[in-house]
Protein backbone atom coordinates (compact mmCIF):
# COMPACT_ATOMS: atom_id res chain seq x y z
CA UNK A 1 0.00 0.00 0.00
CA UNK A 2 1.23 3.44 -0.84
CA UNK A 3 2.23 5.37 2.26
CA UNK A 4 2.05 9.16 2.39
CA UNK A 5 5.48 10.22 3.65
CA UNK A 6 5.14 13.95 3.99
CA UNK A 7 2.89 16.95 3.96
CA UNK A 8 2.87 20.30 1.83
CA UNK A 9 4.91 23.20 -1.75
CA UNK A 10 5.78 26.40 -2.15
CA UNK A 11 7.51 28.11 -4.97
CA UNK A 12 9.77 30.48 -3.07
CA UNK A 13 12.45 32.02 -5.22
CA UNK A 14 16.14 31.63 -4.58
CA UNK A 15 19.02 33.13 -6.49
CA UNK A 16 22.27 31.91 -7.92
CA UNK A 17 21.11 28.73 -9.59
CA UNK A 18 22.87 27.77 -12.78
CA UNK A 19 19.71 25.95 -13.74
CA UNK A 20 17.71 29.17 -13.43
CA UNK A 21 20.17 30.99 -15.66
CA UNK A 22 19.83 28.21 -18.19
CA UNK A 23 16.03 28.27 -18.11
CA UNK A 24 15.46 31.68 -19.70
CA UNK A 25 13.64 30.22 -22.67
CA UNK A 26 10.13 29.02 -21.91
CA UNK A 27 9.95 26.64 -24.83
CA UNK A 28 12.15 23.59 -24.98
CA UNK A 29 13.59 22.27 -28.23
CA UNK A 30 11.14 20.70 -30.63
CA UNK A 31 12.27 17.41 -32.10
CA UNK A 32 10.99 15.61 -35.13
CA UNK A 33 8.41 13.13 -33.91
CA UNK A 34 4.89 13.46 -32.56
CA UNK A 35 3.63 11.82 -29.38
CA UNK A 36 0.46 9.88 -30.09
CA UNK A 37 0.39 6.24 -29.12
CA UNK A 38 -2.43 4.15 -30.57
CA UNK A 39 -5.68 4.52 -28.62
CA UNK A 40 -4.06 6.65 -25.91
CA UNK A 41 -6.62 9.43 -26.28
CA UNK A 42 -4.01 11.96 -27.43
CA UNK A 43 -4.68 14.24 -30.35
CA UNK A 44 -2.68 13.45 -33.46
CA UNK A 45 -1.17 16.94 -33.70
CA UNK A 46 2.09 18.72 -33.05
CA UNK A 47 0.38 20.86 -30.43
CA UNK A 48 2.92 21.79 -27.72
CA UNK A 49 2.51 20.64 -24.15
CA UNK A 50 2.14 23.21 -21.39
CA UNK A 51 2.90 22.99 -17.67
CA UNK A 52 1.18 25.82 -15.80
CA UNK A 53 2.99 26.87 -12.60
CA UNK A 54 1.04 28.71 -9.85
CA UNK A 55 4.29 30.44 -8.75
CA UNK A 56 6.78 32.90 -10.19
CA UNK A 57 9.97 31.90 -11.94
CA UNK A 58 12.97 30.82 -9.87
CA UNK A 59 11.34 28.94 -7.01
CA UNK A 60 11.65 25.25 -6.24
CA UNK A 61 8.37 24.41 -7.98
CA UNK A 62 9.34 26.34 -11.11
CA UNK A 63 12.81 24.79 -11.34
CA UNK A 64 11.43 21.30 -10.72
CA UNK A 65 8.92 21.79 -13.54
CA UNK A 66 11.67 22.99 -15.88
CA UNK A 67 13.82 19.93 -15.20
CA UNK A 68 10.87 17.60 -15.81
CA UNK A 69 9.61 19.67 -18.75
CA UNK A 70 12.90 19.53 -20.58
CA UNK A 71 13.13 15.75 -20.14
CA UNK A 72 9.48 15.36 -21.20
CA UNK A 73 10.13 17.37 -24.36
CA UNK A 74 13.05 15.12 -25.23
CA UNK A 75 11.04 11.94 -24.64
CA UNK A 76 7.89 13.04 -26.46
CA UNK A 77 9.59 14.89 -29.28
CA UNK A 78 7.37 17.93 -28.82
CA UNK A 79 7.71 21.36 -27.28
CA UNK A 80 6.92 21.73 -23.58
CA UNK A 81 6.08 25.27 -22.51
CA UNK A 82 6.49 26.40 -18.90
CA UNK A 83 3.89 29.07 -18.11
CA UNK A 84 4.13 30.90 -14.78
CA UNK A 85 0.76 32.11 -13.46
CA UNK A 86 1.39 33.24 -9.86
CA UNK A 87 -1.13 34.86 -7.58
CA UNK A 88 -4.36 34.31 -5.63
CA UNK A 89 -3.08 31.24 -3.80
CA UNK A 90 -2.72 29.31 -7.04
CA UNK A 91 -6.34 29.87 -8.05
CA UNK A 92 -5.52 31.66 -11.31
CA UNK A 93 -3.33 28.83 -12.60
CA UNK A 94 -5.62 26.09 -11.34
CA UNK A 95 -8.75 27.62 -12.86
CA UNK A 96 -6.98 28.01 -16.21
CA UNK A 97 -6.09 24.31 -16.30
CA UNK A 98 -9.45 23.14 -14.95
CA UNK A 99 -11.16 24.87 -17.89
CA UNK A 100 -8.62 23.82 -20.54
CA UNK A 101 -9.17 21.16 -23.18
CA UNK A 102 -8.88 17.70 -21.52
CA UNK A 103 -6.50 16.33 -24.14
CA UNK A 104 -3.41 15.81 -21.98
CA UNK A 105 -1.56 18.80 -23.43
CA UNK A 106 -2.16 21.18 -20.49
CA UNK A 107 -0.84 20.15 -17.08
CA UNK A 108 -0.99 21.88 -13.71
CA UNK A 109 1.88 21.89 -11.24
CA UNK A 110 0.08 20.89 -8.03
CA UNK A 111 1.58 21.27 -4.58
CA UNK A 112 0.86 21.72 -0.88
CA UNK A 113 -0.61 25.07 -1.91
CA UNK A 114 -3.22 23.21 -3.97
CA UNK A 115 -4.26 21.26 -0.89
CA UNK A 116 -4.15 24.30 1.40
CA UNK A 117 -6.29 26.43 -0.95
CA UNK A 118 -9.04 23.82 -0.81
CA UNK A 119 -9.53 24.63 2.88
CA UNK A 120 -8.28 28.22 3.03
CA UNK A 121 -10.74 29.75 0.56
CA UNK A 122 -14.50 29.90 1.05
CA UNK A 123 -15.30 29.65 -2.63
CA UNK A 124 -13.14 28.30 -5.43
CA UNK A 125 -14.10 28.38 -9.13
CA UNK A 126 -13.31 24.66 -9.29
CA UNK A 127 -13.48 21.56 -7.08
CA UNK A 128 -9.93 20.50 -6.24
CA UNK A 129 -10.74 16.79 -6.04
CA UNK A 130 -13.39 16.57 -8.76
CA UNK A 131 -12.00 18.89 -11.46
CA UNK A 132 -8.42 17.60 -11.59
CA UNK A 133 -6.89 14.20 -12.26
CA UNK A 134 -3.43 13.89 -10.65
CA UNK A 135 -0.92 12.19 -12.95
CA UNK A 136 1.98 11.67 -10.55
CA UNK A 137 3.87 13.30 -7.74
CA UNK A 138 7.22 14.76 -8.82
CA UNK A 139 9.07 15.13 -5.55
CA UNK A 140 9.18 16.22 -1.93
CA UNK A 141 11.46 18.72 -0.24
CA UNK A 142 12.26 19.69 3.31
CA UNK A 143 10.94 22.33 5.65
CA UNK A 144 13.40 23.33 8.35
CA UNK A 145 13.19 24.88 11.82
CA UNK A 146 15.89 27.56 11.76
CA UNK A 147 17.42 30.03 14.21
CA UNK A 148 20.24 32.61 13.98
CA UNK A 149 23.72 31.13 14.22
CA UNK A 150 24.16 33.08 17.48
CA UNK A 151 21.03 31.57 19.06
CA UNK A 152 21.37 29.91 22.44
CA UNK A 153 19.25 27.04 21.14
CA UNK A 154 21.23 24.18 19.63
CA UNK A 155 18.39 21.68 19.29
CA UNK A 156 14.64 21.70 18.84
CA UNK A 157 14.32 20.02 22.22
CA UNK A 158 16.09 22.94 23.91
CA UNK A 159 13.84 25.46 22.17
CA UNK A 160 10.67 23.59 23.13
CA UNK A 161 11.80 23.21 26.74
CA UNK A 162 12.42 26.96 26.93
CA UNK A 163 9.07 27.75 25.33
CA UNK A 164 7.24 25.58 27.86
CA UNK A 165 9.06 27.25 30.76
CA UNK A 166 8.54 30.72 29.32
CA UNK A 167 5.09 30.77 27.69
CA UNK A 168 4.45 33.63 25.30
CA UNK A 169 8.07 34.81 25.16
CA UNK A 170 9.18 33.30 21.84
CA UNK A 171 8.28 34.61 18.40
CA UNK A 172 8.20 32.07 15.55
CA UNK A 173 8.39 33.51 12.06
CA UNK A 174 7.14 32.22 8.71
CA UNK A 175 6.16 33.66 5.38
CA UNK A 176 2.57 34.64 4.53
CA UNK A 177 -0.46 33.41 6.48
CA UNK A 178 -1.81 30.25 4.89
CA UNK A 179 1.48 29.30 3.23
CA UNK A 180 2.91 25.84 3.83
CA UNK A 181 5.63 27.34 6.00
CA UNK A 182 3.10 29.28 8.06
CA UNK A 183 0.95 26.21 8.58
CA UNK A 184 4.06 24.19 9.47
CA UNK A 185 4.74 26.75 12.21
CA UNK A 186 1.17 26.40 13.45
CA UNK A 187 1.50 22.61 13.34
CA UNK A 188 4.73 22.75 15.35
CA UNK A 189 3.06 25.04 17.87
CA UNK A 190 0.15 22.65 18.38
CA UNK A 191 2.02 19.33 18.26
CA UNK A 192 4.72 20.55 20.67
CA UNK A 193 2.03 22.17 22.87
CA UNK A 194 3.95 25.43 23.19
CA UNK A 195 2.70 28.99 23.62
CA UNK A 196 4.55 31.03 20.99
CA UNK A 197 3.53 33.87 18.71
CA UNK A 198 3.55 32.96 15.01
CA UNK A 199 4.61 36.06 13.06
CA UNK A 200 4.10 36.14 9.24
CA UNK A 201 6.44 37.99 6.86
CA UNK A 202 6.08 38.91 3.22
CA UNK A 203 8.66 36.57 1.73
CA UNK A 204 11.83 34.73 2.63
CA UNK A 205 14.23 37.74 2.48
CA UNK A 206 12.14 39.61 5.06
CA UNK A 207 11.99 36.49 7.23
CA UNK A 208 15.77 36.07 7.16
CA UNK A 209 16.28 39.76 7.98
CA UNK A 210 13.96 39.43 10.97
CA UNK A 211 15.90 36.40 12.23
CA UNK A 212 19.24 38.14 11.84
CA UNK A 213 17.90 41.31 13.44
CA UNK A 214 16.49 39.52 16.49
CA UNK A 215 12.87 40.42 15.76
CA UNK A 216 11.97 36.74 15.88
CA UNK A 217 13.64 33.82 17.66
CA UNK A 218 12.93 30.93 15.31
CA UNK A 219 11.37 30.32 11.91
CA UNK A 220 9.99 27.57 9.70
CA UNK A 221 11.06 27.76 6.06
CA UNK A 222 11.71 25.52 3.09
CA UNK A 223 15.32 24.41 3.35
CA UNK A 224 16.45 25.22 -0.20
CA UNK A 225 16.20 29.05 -0.18
CA UNK A 226 17.96 29.37 3.19
CA UNK A 227 20.83 27.00 2.43
CA UNK A 228 23.18 29.85 1.41
CA UNK A 229 22.70 31.49 4.82
CA UNK A 230 23.16 28.15 6.56
CA UNK A 231 26.35 27.40 4.63
CA UNK A 232 27.60 30.90 5.42
CA UNK A 233 26.97 30.22 9.16
CA UNK A 234 24.42 33.02 9.40
CA UNK A 235 21.60 30.62 10.27
CA UNK A 236 21.51 27.13 11.74
CA UNK A 237 19.00 24.32 11.48
CA UNK A 238 17.53 22.74 14.61
CA UNK A 239 15.45 20.13 12.81
CA UNK A 240 13.72 19.22 9.56
CA UNK A 241 10.08 18.28 9.62
CA UNK A 242 9.87 15.37 7.18
CA UNK A 243 9.59 11.73 8.19
CA UNK A 244 13.29 11.22 7.51
CA UNK A 245 16.45 13.31 7.57
CA UNK A 246 17.36 15.56 4.68
CA UNK A 247 19.77 14.05 2.16
CA UNK A 248 21.60 17.37 1.97
CA UNK A 249 21.95 17.71 5.77
CA UNK A 250 21.94 14.16 7.16
CA UNK A 251 23.41 15.33 10.46
CA UNK A 252 20.26 17.33 11.28
CA UNK A 253 17.58 15.36 13.16
CA UNK A 254 13.89 15.33 12.32
CA UNK A 255 11.26 16.87 14.57
CA UNK A 256 10.04 13.32 15.24
CA UNK A 257 13.53 12.39 16.48
CA UNK A 258 13.34 15.50 18.67
CA UNK A 259 10.32 13.92 20.40
CA UNK A 260 7.69 16.14 18.77
CA UNK A 261 5.10 13.48 18.07
CA UNK A 262 2.98 14.17 15.00
CA UNK A 263 5.23 16.90 13.61
CA UNK A 264 5.54 15.78 9.98
CA UNK A 265 5.40 18.45 7.29
CA UNK A 266 7.29 18.65 4.02
CA UNK A 267 6.67 20.39 0.74
CA UNK A 268 5.80 18.49 -2.42
CA UNK A 269 5.03 18.96 -6.09
CA UNK A 270 3.13 16.92 -8.64
CA UNK A 271 1.30 17.30 -11.94
CA UNK A 272 -2.38 17.02 -12.78
CA UNK A 273 -4.63 17.39 -15.83
CA UNK A 274 -8.32 18.31 -16.21
CA UNK A 275 -10.57 15.62 -14.76
CA UNK A 276 -12.21 14.70 -18.08
CA UNK A 277 -8.88 13.75 -19.65
CA UNK A 278 -9.13 10.16 -20.99
CA UNK A 279 -7.74 7.54 -18.63
CA UNK A 280 -5.46 6.16 -21.35
CA UNK A 281 -3.92 9.61 -21.81
CA UNK A 282 -3.33 9.95 -18.07
CA UNK A 283 -1.70 6.54 -17.94
CA UNK A 284 0.53 7.42 -20.90
CA UNK A 285 1.61 10.68 -19.27
CA UNK A 286 2.21 8.86 -16.00
CA UNK A 287 4.43 6.28 -17.70
CA UNK A 288 6.56 9.01 -19.30
CA UNK A 289 6.90 11.03 -16.09
CA UNK A 290 7.75 7.99 -13.97
CA UNK A 291 10.49 7.05 -16.43
CA UNK A 292 11.80 10.63 -16.31
CA UNK A 293 11.93 10.67 -12.51
CA UNK A 294 13.80 7.36 -12.52
CA UNK A 295 16.39 8.65 -14.97
CA UNK A 296 19.72 9.07 -13.08
CA UNK A 297 20.52 12.41 -14.75
CA UNK A 298 17.11 13.90 -13.98
CA UNK A 299 17.18 12.46 -10.48
CA UNK A 300 20.51 14.13 -9.76
CA UNK A 301 19.30 17.48 -11.11
CA UNK A 302 16.35 17.33 -8.72
CA UNK A 303 18.51 16.25 -5.79
CA UNK A 304 20.73 19.27 -6.51
CA UNK A 305 17.60 21.36 -5.87
CA UNK A 306 17.04 19.41 -2.62
CA UNK A 307 14.01 17.77 -4.22
CA UNK A 308 13.71 14.04 -3.69
CA UNK A 309 12.05 12.46 -6.75
CA UNK A 310 8.83 10.65 -5.90
CA UNK A 311 7.13 8.96 -8.86
CA UNK A 312 3.68 7.54 -8.13
CA UNK A 313 0.70 6.06 -9.91
CA UNK A 314 -2.23 8.40 -10.66
CA UNK A 315 -4.21 6.66 -7.91
CA UNK A 316 -1.46 7.21 -5.34
CA UNK A 317 -1.19 10.87 -6.32
CA UNK A 318 -4.96 11.26 -5.87
CA UNK A 319 -4.79 9.63 -2.42
CA UNK A 320 -1.91 11.91 -1.48
CA UNK A 321 -3.80 15.05 -2.50
CA UNK A 322 -6.91 13.92 -0.63
CA UNK A 323 -4.88 13.25 2.53
CA UNK A 324 -3.12 16.61 2.25
CA UNK A 325 -6.40 18.48 1.98
CA UNK A 326 -7.67 16.75 5.11
CA UNK A 327 -4.54 17.32 7.19
CA UNK A 328 -4.03 20.97 6.30
CA UNK A 329 -7.71 21.67 6.69
CA UNK A 330 -7.41 20.44 10.27
CA UNK A 331 -4.35 22.65 10.87
CA UNK A 332 -6.17 25.71 9.47
CA UNK A 333 -9.21 25.07 11.68
CA UNK A 334 -7.11 24.40 14.77
CA UNK A 335 -5.09 27.58 14.24
CA UNK A 336 -8.26 29.61 13.81
CA UNK A 337 -7.12 31.01 10.45
CA UNK A 338 -9.99 32.88 8.87
CA UNK A 339 -11.05 31.60 5.47
CA UNK A 340 -10.47 34.02 2.63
Amino acid sequence: MFKRQALNSSGRAFAGSALLRGAVSLVFALTSSTWAAPNDGMSQTRQPFKIVIPFGAGGVADLTARVVGQALSERLGQAVIIENKPGAGGIIASDLVAKSEPDGHTLLLISNATAVSASLFKNLPYDTLKDFAPVSLLGTFDIAVIVPESSKFNSLGELIAYAKSNPGKLNMGSINVGSTQNLAAELLKSTAAIDVQVVPFNGTPALISALRGGQIDVATEILTPVLPQINAHVLKVLAVTGEKRSASMPEVPTALESQVKGMVAASWNGVAVPAKTPEATIEHLNKEIVEILRNPTVRQKLLNLNVEPKPTTPQQAQEWLRAEIKVWGQVINRAGIEKQ
